[in-house]
This record gives structure tokens, sequence and C-alpha cells, in this order.
């Protein structure tokens, strides 16, 4: 008999805690999204495919359980879990955290994840845990393929490539990773290429829609003993891509990604876990080049930064399934941009100049149990620091953002706090019955965009709304106080995971109004403001929230090779200092699919539909949005072991509809109106082909 994905998830969930380290079986918080299968005997993913064609792992992300998608642009989508998104997240790549090279996040964790080069998906839904650090909600870790050690001492080839068309954009990706193995050295590359052009949709076209992105990279492993010395390095060139949400467009990213680490026992139950990481990026946007231009003294530029250093060591003490984990970890970030004016040298400005951040964390974890009752707590305190230099600005620029530079420079730019986060996950196998209660204080400090943004404009960290934003330098860190209840069921021919969730946030980071009487231009801020172009622009500032819900995963054998998955969420989300809801909250959303699955072939019909948005956040102007319904149609064969071909169509009917979370329109001459919400992608039909051979 043949299960789906999810429920080879919900098969390893009822066994173990939170995302797993190296030698430890994943969570009972954790999905494990793998690759297709490549042959027919591969028993560990004879599962319904996750279906995703879009460029990056935001989308196919998005498919899970609680988790949706931002869309912010084609290679700027952010995974929202259980209405948080963007640094609320513990997102990270092959286990790498870093900073976004943008100040609206144009580059988001999976904008580093291309669909060719993804081998699997690490989904903790509830809370990460604390050795990933400090974060309000789960963790994604995306894994991207490598050689994996060979059998023997001889050398054998791996590869893993494949090449997808799409013709909603026709778009074009080809990607894999090569190399040689032996039992005891492994080396690889890695490359990717994608171009697509502007996406359709039942009413035209969405202007300034298309892209262009490469990767290469190198790595190698070396195991001694009973250790890895693992190395990597990564390159990604991001070419000229639109984002038709923001004020610019991409015009490119370079962006370089080190990593060095060791794993291994260094005693019988003593093992080690280092490692050090680099992300280096470097980026530009302009107004002009993708979209139309405007007059020449509208036209802008802006170069961005952000190299993030970071290391991490622990110990555990113990078995897998009984142990005590210590560890510390510590994180510098630099970021900055400029913005300018090419056409006139003497107009520049730097709205986020030399600014750091410094975080120094230790945390303990203890696995343990009585009876069926298995348990994890976890501790973790961090030390963080933030600053930024006084801006520099050119004498092009007006008097108002020019005194608005002076006050700041004159103003505290310097802060440091602590954190404290606590959680405890209790689960217990009951036989076909595995209850679960997870309990936790979550916290996040403010971003360097969040706290130092002077200088009115729109960005924002990703948020997308179209509004003028300023920081406030003596935000407080995020306090999430969260309660998680679930239970997992599966009879062999049926499974389900349901959970019921509640986070209660305390001073949470949302934009206010900048004073007490908006819409009336009497400060310096709101002037710049409106010279910009909106005379009401928005302070982050420290409120109070509670997001609330439940999402459920379930699927049944029906008879033979028939079966049926499903996935449903719903989420919540209000402000608890004022009669508010908050931004950009999923709506509710079901999916389901019929598959008919042979040993070589598949074939699945899906349904997805989603309810009208109508609880909206009055502070960011948010519009609602409509409900509506969808349907999918994908198969695979699998023409021999190693070689497997993907088809489907993706919105069957050609139906034009709106995602709720999709950013506004402002580009000018679309068949989109501007400030309109942007519609989905039209009809798609796809064809993928994978070769693999180990």
């Amino acid at each position: 008999m043949k299960t789906s994905t999810l429920a080879i998830a919900m098969a390893l969930a009822s066994t173990t805690p939170a995302l797993a380290a190296e030698g430890e079986a994943p969570s009972a918080e954790t999905i494990v999204v793998t690759a297709p299968r490549i042959t027919s005997l591969d028993a560990a993913s004879t599962a319904e495919d996750e279906h995703a064609t879009s460029p990056d792992g935001a989308a196919f992300i998005a498919r899970q359980p609680g988790a949706a998608l931002v869309d912010n642009g084609t290679l700027s989508g952010q995974v929202q879990m259980r209405g948080l998104f963007g640094e609320r997240i513990a997102l990270r790549i092959n286990g790498q955290q870093f900073a976004t090279g943008g100040p609206n996040a144009m580059d988001p964790a999976m904008h580093y994840a291309p669909m060719a080069l993804i081998d699997r998906v690490e989904i903790a839904r509830g809370i990460s845990p604390v050795r990933d650090g400090p974060g309000l909600g789960g963790g994604v870790n995306t894994v991207l393929k490598q050689v994996r050690f060979g059998e023997g001492q001889g050398f054998s080839p791996q590869v893993d490539v494949s090449g997808q068309y799409r013709s909603v954009d026709d778009s074009v990706a080809l990607g894999g990773m090569a190399g040689l193995a032996s039992e005891t050295l492994r080396f690889g590359v890695i490359a990717s290429w994608e171009k697509g052009d502007d996406t359709r949709f039942p009413g035209g076209r969405i202007a300034t829609t298309g892209y262009e992105r490469a990767v290469y990279g190198v790595h190698a492993g070396l195991r001694a003993g009973p250790g890895e010395l693992s190395l990597e390095y990564r390159r990604q060139e991001t070419g000229r891509s639109g984002n038709p949400p923001f004020a610019m467009d991409i015009v490119y990213f370079h962006t370089d990604f080190a990593r060095i680490g060791f794993e291994g026992d260094l005693a019988d139950g003593v093992r080690l876990e280092t490692h050090a990481d680099y992300a280096g990026v470097s980026h530009r946007m302009n107004n002009y080049e993708e979209r139309p231009a405007p007059v020449m003294a509208m036209t802008r530029q802006s170069d961005t930064y952000a190299d993030t250093m970071s290391a991490d060591v622990s110990l555990r003490f113990g078995s897998a399934q009984r142990h005590l984990r210590i560890g510390a970890d510590f994180e510098l970030i630099d970021k900055g941009y400029m913005l300018y004016n090419p056409l006139a040298p003497a107009f520049f400005i730097h709205p986020l100049d030399r600014a750091h951040s410094d975080r120094l964390g230790a945390f303990a974890e203890w696995r343990t149990g009585a009876g069926p009752v298995e348990a994890e707590l976890g501790l973790r305190v961090d030390r963080h620091g933030a600053e930024t230099g006084a801006s520099r600005f050119g004498p092009g620029v007006p008097a108002g953002p020019a005194g608005l530079a002076l006050a700041f420079a004159n103003a505290d730019r310097e802060w440091s706090g602590t954190t404290v986060d606590a959680s405890m996950r209790l689960w217990a196998e009951l036989g076909a019955f595995t209850p679960r209660l997870t309990l936790a204080r979550k916290t996040r400090a403010p971003s360097l965009i969040e706290r130092f943004s002077w200088l009115p404009t729109e960005a924002s960290g990703g948020l997308a709304d179209g509004n003028i934003y300023v920081g406030t330098p003596g935000l407080k860190p995020e306090k999430a106080w969260i309660a998680e209840l679930g239970v997992d069921w599966t009879d062999g021919t049926a499974y389900a995971r349901p959970v019921v969730y509640y986070r209660r946030i305390n001073d949470f980071i949302q934009g206010v109004p900048f004073d007490a009487t908006p819409g009336v231009v009497n400060t310096p801020v709101e002037m710049v403001a409106q010279a910009s172009g909106d005379a009401t622009p928005l302070r982050f500032a420290n409120t109070d929230a509670e997001i609330w819900g439940a999402d459920i995963a379930f699927g049944a054998q029906i008879a033979g090779p028939l079966r049926i998955d499903g996935v449903a969420s719903y989420v919540r989300g209000k402000r608890r200092d004022l009669a508010d809801n908050l931004y950009r909250m999923a709506p509710a959303n079901v999916r389901l699919a019929l598959v008919w699955e042979a040993a070589r072939w598949s074939m699945s019909i899906e349904g997805q539909a989603v309810a009208a948005q109508t609880k909206v956040s009055v502070t960011n102007d948010e519009a609602a949005s409509k409900g509506y319904a969808l349907a999918n149609i994908y198969g695979h064969w699998l023409v021999r072991d190693g070689v497997r071909v993907d088809v489907g169509i993706e919105n069957l009917f050609d139906r034009q509809y709106q995602e709720h979370l999709a950013g506004y329109n402002r580009i000018v001459g679309s068949d989109v109106p501007p400030g309109a919400r942007l519609p989905g992608s039209g009809r798609s039909a796809f064809v993928r082909l994978r070769w693999a051979m180990n």
C-alpha cells in the first residue's frame, strides 16, 4: 500500500519532537517534504508529490497545513505560517540563517531556493526549537541537493538534474547537481538557471513580472571516523526581475553563501555539532528600467548591502531519544542602503547607513520521558545589540529630508537588550493516537528597518501595503505566549492530524499612525511623507495582538491505488490594544486531491477552495477579497528507474481570482489597474523532466 507524503510524516511524527538534528528522527511538529520518487521501489517517497511549479520554495511550502504564500512578486514570495511571516519565522537554507539584502525583503529566504535545486523541506508548523535561535513562529529549513557519501572505497558518480517549461509565463527552469563520492569523500557541483516572461491571467498580462536567476556552487565532505567535515560555497545572481507591488524592480542581487561545519561523536554518548557561516548580499533596484520611467526629478535607484556572519556550537550528552543538549551561537549583521537619482549626482541619501546588529545566545534542551509520555524542554537566552551611523546625504537633497537626517544624527542610535525563550513539548504514543501539547514563550528583536528607518519611505521589510513608514529606535522585542494542542491519528489506511493553537503577543510590532492627528500635516516627517505622495505615514510601534486558529492534514485509502488527501487551514489575527485586525491574514482554505497511484505512474485531480477575507486591517488600508475555487490536474510517469516526467495543468478552467495575500499593483500601463490587488495566474500547463543517478 502506498501512502501520501503527509501520511509518511504522520508516521514519523508519532515518535519524536522538533526539527531534527543529525542522527535524530523528524519531530512531532515537523513535516518533511521530499523530492519526487524516481524509482518504482522508492518507498520513502511513494507519495503525492507536492506539486508546485513556481520558481522557488515559497509556493511549494505554502501547500502545507497552516502555511500560505505572501505573493510580493515572482521571486519575492514569503512564507506565512499560522498568520506570521517574514523575520517572525526561523527560515534557513541548508541550516543557514541570514539577513535579506533589500529593505523591502525583495529577496526573502526562499528567493535563494530554486525549485530545481530543492532536495527536501523540513517544516516545523508550531514553534521552532530553541536551538534554531529566537523567533515567534515555526521554522523552515530548505535543504538543497548535495552529493551523498557512497559505498566502498572507489568513487562513483551521482547526478540529479531536471528541466521544466511552464506556459503561463513561458518560463524555463534548468538545474541540478552532479559529483563523485566514496564512503569517506564526496564532492559535487550545483547549478540552476531560470528565465520567465510576464505572467498571464484571464484579463491579459501582469506587466513587469518577468525574471531571470542563476545559481552555481560547490560542496564537499570528508568523513573521518565517527564525524564529518563539510564545506559549501554558493553564488546566486538574480537578474532583472519585476516587482509590481513595490516602488522599484530588481536590477540585480549578487549573493554569496559559504558554510563550514563539523558533526560527529567525540565519545560514546557525546556528540559535537559546530558550524560557521557567511552570507553577503549586494542589491540594486530602480523605478525606470523594467517599468515606465517617471519624470527626471522622480527617477530613483537604490544600492543596498547585507552581510551576515554567524557560528554555532552544541554538545549533546546521551542518545537521540534521551539527552541533554547545550550550545551557543552568535550572529553579526551589517546592513545599509543608498537612495539616489542617477540623473542628478548631487541627490543621494542613506536612509539606513552603516547599520549593525549583533546577537549572542546560549541554549539548553532536555529530551526525557516517563512511561508513555515523552517530553522536550528548551530554554535560551540572547543578548542583542543594534546601532547605526549618522546618515550621509548629498547637496541636492531638499531641506525637509536633510533636516530629518540631521535630527536623526543627534538622536540616540543605539539599543541593547536581552530576550528569553522557553518551550515545553509533551506527547504520548497511545496506539493509533498520539496526543500532543506545546507551551512556549518566544521572542523576536526588532529589525534594523523597523528600528532605524528615519526617512519616510515604503521600506517596510516586505509588507508591500503601499504605505510610507518610519522606524522607532526604542522598540521593544516582541514576546509571544503560545499554546498548541493536537493529535495524530492513523489506522494504516487513513490518517488525520488536527491542531488548534493560540498566540498572545505582547509588544507586537505594527505600523500605527505617526501621531495623534493623522491627516493633519504638522510635523517634519508628515511634510516629507506628503511630498512623497502619502500625508498619513505609519510608524513602527509596539502594540498587542493575538492570533488563533486550526489546521489539519488528512487522507484515506479508498480502494486499491485510489486515495484522497487533504489540507485545511484557518487563522484569525486581531489587535488587542484597539479594535482592528492584523494585516495579511490568510483566509480559510481547503485543498483536496483524488489520487490514483500506480507503480510507475499517477494521476491527481485537485480542488482548492478559498474563502472570502473580510477581517482586514483598517490601519494598513487593507482591501477585502472574494472567495474562489480552482481545479488542477497533475500526473507523472516513471519512464524507467531514474527518469521521471511530470505534467499538469493548473487553474484548469482559467478562473480569474485574486489571492488575498498578493500585493497591490504599482505599474502604470499594465492590464491590472494601478492600486488593484494583483490577480492569480491564469491557466498554466507545465512539463518537467528529471534524471537522477546514484
